[in-house]
């Protein structure tokens, strides 16, 4: 059985020493009480949450699953996970980041990354049906009426309902230009939903008492492809006018799936049988209202990496820690023992430290980008609030493609480190390789990642975000440039991030003149720049270690780490230079 101790010291670390949160948060419109004693008691309680009742149930939820009624077609989440929702509730938490004339409490969104990072590493499982309310809640306030983020979007923040993302059918995957779920309009401005749709996270469950769908689908007048599509909201129940529960809609679940991993999570069929609907947003516009769901979605996709990496790295570390077995090289180092124990081995530090710089800097990273929604959000300098989109837009691909990746790896090293032990279930590691095997699949593969970041960041939107990220990059190395603490890491990142802007004007050359070697290039393209955003953070994360006040072994194991991470992991970025370069021609067609 493995165990969870919310990482709260690293998460300030990150926070407040590494970003300067408090300081950029309390300059912000409506952040004069958003200081550090206020996000420090979010944190402790968030951690409390995490590690006395979701944790609890991550091993039970995953052996349980779901349980599908093909009666009532109803589903029954396993035991002690509706209690964990209703203390969730009841704890402000569905709505932490919402708007308080919503009824939530208007906090940053980092904050609200930093706690959605310590609920998904207590039960990544159970993490998923508030997670795709917030997805819904960003969609309603932005495209909705204010009729239906009054009826809708405040009993979600509120924790009586939740939200879903209905998207993917079975023909139509990552290309939403083939689905066939039609919206036929009626005479009182409602229209009946029909189709089904597949993947749906927490189409059906019990821990609230409604559930809003967002659906998307296609008018009777749509035109072809993606530009033909709309979305709609179709209540689980018809409302009465006063905003109660009525007779049930026609929706409901047709099965749900039996997964490798996330077996506590209800991934459901679901079937619009004529199901009454309201438009959200213009006829033909529901690619936008779905993207603003997929972004913040997708950022929360790549904190379930770190959420996973962070516990299987807990759980290693202590294995190897009290794991007796064989002697070191050099000889016995504890001879009053039987044997040595597993970390005397130089590969197994190793291990625990690819898991270690994987964990650190991908929390830096995504914490960074968290950091840039509020500026775009709340910023008083219309520019800084500009350039701040622009870095989420460009670092959205990376912070998810990448960090989920990473995850692959993180939570195989683990394994690797209980050996044997960690293949058997009762150990408990083994359900985070599985769990994490999803997390590169959905809200978009890793190739659809690689393109995003090529295809529409960098080529149609002229790498606006990529230069702010270097120029960003630039300016600290020149801060540093004196600091011969940091002179093994300023270097080679100066080196790496003049060869980012650089490549990156040669393949878009390339591209030009041949689009297919868009595709050729995109996947190695998205790791290199991964690397080195990485290293961007351990850069930063090390210069952060010399002024922090945190005890000195503290400071010390950063300083470690981020020799580890430039010694050992940023060299693979050359090998992804060399993927990019050898292009299309590398790639011949297969038959």
């Amino acid at each position: 059985m493995t165990q969870y101790k919310a990482p709260l010291d690293d998460l300030r670390f990150a926070l407040y020493d590494v970003l300067g949160a408090e300081q950029k948060l309390t300059a912000l419109q409506g952040g004069d009480g958003h200081t550090r004693d206020l996000l420090d008691a979010v944190l402790e309680e968030a951690g409390k949450l995490s590690e006395q009742v979701l944790a609890p149930t991550n091993a039970s939820g995953d052996e349980e699953g779901c349980h599908f009624d093909k009666a009532t077609q109803t589903v029954t989440t396993p035991k002690g996970f509706k209690e964990a929702f209703r203390q969730f509730a009841e704890g402000g938490w569905a709505g932490l980041t919402m708007a308080e004339h919503f009824g939530g409490q208007a906090l940053p969104n980092v904050l609200g990354t930093a706690t959605t990072e310590l609920f998904q590493s207590g039960n990544l499982s159970w993490s998923l049906y508030p997670l795709l309310s917030e997805g819904a809640c960003h969609a309603l306030e932005q495209h909705g009426d204010e009729w239906q983020r009054e009826r809708f979007l405040k009993p979600i923040v509120e924790g009586r309902w939740t939200g879903t993302m209905c998207l993917t059918e079975p023909q139509a995957g990552s290309d939403l230009g083939l689905l066939k779920t039609r919206a036929e309009p009626t005479a009182n401005n409602t229209y009946k939903i029909t189709g089904t749709k597949i993947f749906i996270s927490a189409g059906d469950h019990d821990l609230t008492e409604n559930i809003v769908h967002l659906v998307l689908a296609r008018l009777p007048d749509a035109p072809a492809g993606s530009r033909g599509i709309s979305m709609f909201i179709v209540s689980k129940f018809h409302l009465n006018d006063d905003g109660s529960l009525a007779a049930r809609n026609a929706v409901a679940a047709g099965a749900i799936e039996h997964k490798m991993g996330l077996r506590g999570s209800a991934t459901c069929v679901m079937n619009f049988d004529a199901a009454e609907g309201y438009l959200i947003g213009q006829p033909h516009k529901g690619l936008a209202a779905m993207f603003t769901m997929m972004n913040a979605a997708r950022l929360a996709v790549g904190v379930q990496g770190l959420a996973l990496s962070e516990r299987a790295l807990q759980n290693s570390l202590n294995y190897a820690r009290e794991r007796l077995q064989s002697r070191a090289l050099s000889g016995p180092v504890f001879p009053d023992k039987p044997a040595d124990n597993l970390l005397v081995q130089p590969d197994v530090r190793r291990m625990l430290l690819t898991q270690r710089a994987i964990v650190e800097g991908s929390r830096a990273l995504l914490l960074y980008t968290a950091l840039q929604t509020d500026i775009e959000a709340r910023a008083s300098d219309e520019a800084a609030r500009k350039q701040a989109g622009e870095l989420v837009a460009f670092l959205i691909p990376i912070a998810k493609g990448v960090v989920t990746e990473l995850a692959q790896e993180s939570t195989k090293e683990a394994l690797q480190v209980y050996g044997g032990h960690g293949y058997i279930a009762e150990n408990g590691v083994e359900q985070f390789v599985r769990d994490a095997r999803i997390i590169t699949l959905y809200e978009g593969t890793t190739g659809i990642q690689a393109a995003d970041l090529l295809g529409r960041k960098i080529l149609q939107l002229q790498g606006v975000g990529l230069k702010l990220f270097l120029k960003d990059i630039g300016a600290f190395c020149q801060q540093q440039a004196g600091n011969a603490a940091l002179a093994h890491l300023i270097g080679p990142l100066a080196a790496a991030t003049q060869q980012w802007g650089e490549l990156t004007l040669k393949l878009a050359q390339r591209i030009q003149s041949n689009p297919e070697e868009l595709g050729a290039a995109a996947n190695d393209y998205l790791y290199y720049s991964g690397y080195i955003a990485l290293a961007y953070m351990w850069a930063r994360i090390a210069a952060a270690a010399e002024s922090s006040s945190q005890p000195e072994a503290f400071k010390q194991a950063k300083r470690d780490t981020a020799r580890f991470y430039f010694a050992r992991i940023l060299p693979r970025h050359t090998m992804h230079l060399a993927g990019v370069e050898a292009g299309l021609a590398s790639l011949p067609t297969v038959v």
